[in-house]
C-alpha cells in the first residue's frame, strides 16, 4: 500500500492544491492528515472544505484545539494567537463541525498517527522529548511507524530498542529497517521551517517499507499578498519566504 501522509496546511490553499495535484498524479491509495489545517494561512474555511469533502481521515493538531477549546488560544504566543483567533471567525458552522469531529490519534497499516508526539500528545514537540524518554515512548509503541507534523520540519527518530538516532529528512526516498521503531516528522504543506520553502509532503510503501518525502513548489507570493490584504501577522507572510 502507498499512501500520503501531510501535515500543517495552515490555511494555505495554493500549497495545498499544489500537492495535491501532485499527490493524484502520483499512485496513491490514500492520503492521511496530521491536523493543523488552519492557523496563519488567509483560506482556513476554503482548506478546512477542501479536506472534509475529499473525506481524508485526520487527527486533531493544537489549532484545532483550540477551536473547540478556546481556553487553548492562551497556549499561543501573542501573533499566533490573533492570527488564530481571525482564522475561527472565518470558519463555517460546517467546518467547525467537521474540526469537532477530529480524533487525537488514529491507525492505519501498522502506522500511528499523531500530531505532536506518541502516544497521543497534540502539543509535545518532538524535540521536546529526549534521552531516556524518548527511548521509552518508541519501545511502547505498539506499531513500527509512526507520522507526526508540529515542528513543520523534516526528521527522522529510530530506535533498535536499545537507543535511538535522529536523522534529517531531505527530498528522495530511503527506506527503513524493518526491525525498528520509527517515528517520522513529516514536515509542513503550508509553512516550512526547515530552510526550503516549498511545500512538502511524505509517501510511505508499507511493502517496501520505505519513505520518499516529496518537495511542491506553489505561488508563495500570491499567499503572502493575501496575508497581508488579511490583516494578518505580516511575520507569517515573511516566513513563508
Amino acid at each position: 500500500m502507498r499512501f500520503a501522509v501531510i501535515s500543517d496546511i495552515h490555511g494555505n490553499l495554493e500549497a495545498l492544491q499544489a500537492v495535491l495535484t501532485d499527490i493524484d498524479n502520483s499512485r496513491i491509495d490514500a492520503v492521511f492528515s496530521l491536523g493543523d489545517h488552519i492557523g496563519y494561512g488567509p483560506d482556513p474555511e476554503a482548506v478546512v472544505a477542501e479536506m472534509t469533502a475529499r473525506k481524508f481521515p485526520a487527527v486533531m493538531g493544537n489549532h484545532e484545539l483550540a477551536v473547540i477549546e478556546p481556553a487553548h488560544l492562551e497556549w499561543f504566543n501573542s501573533a499566533a494567537r490573533q492570527s488564530l483567533t481571525k482564522s475561527i471567525a472565518m470558519l463555517s458552522n460546517e467546518s467547525v463541525d467537521s474540526i469537532g469531529r477530529m480524533k487525537k490519534v488514529m491507525t492505519h497499516a501498522g502506522c500511528l498517527f499523531v500530531h505532536g508526539f506518541p502516544p497521543d500528545s497534540v502539543n509535545t514537540y518532538r524535540f521536546q522529548v529526549i534521552g531516556e524518554e524518548r527511548l521509552q515512548v518508541m519501545q511502547s509503541m505498539s506499531q513500527p511507524i509512526c507520522f507526526i507534523g508540529h515542528t513543520h520540519e523534516l526528521a527522522l527518530l529510530s530506535s533498535d530498542g536499545k537507543s535511538t538516532t535522529r536523522q534529517i529528512l531531505y527530498e528522495g526516498t530511503v527506506d527503513l529497517p524493518k526491525n525498528g521503531r520509527h517515528i517520522i516528522n513529516v514536515g509542513s504543506v503550508g509553512q516550512p521551517r526547515d530552510g526550503n520553502n516549498n511545500a512538502k509532503y511524505a509517501i510511505w510503501d508499507s511493502n517496501e517499507f520505505s519513505l520518499e518525502i516529496k518537495y511542491i513548489p506553489y505561488d508563495i507570493a500570491a499567499v503572502a499578498e493575501k496575508i497581508i490584504a488579511a490583516d494578518l501577522p505580516r511575520s507569517h507572510a515573511n516566513r513563508l519566504w
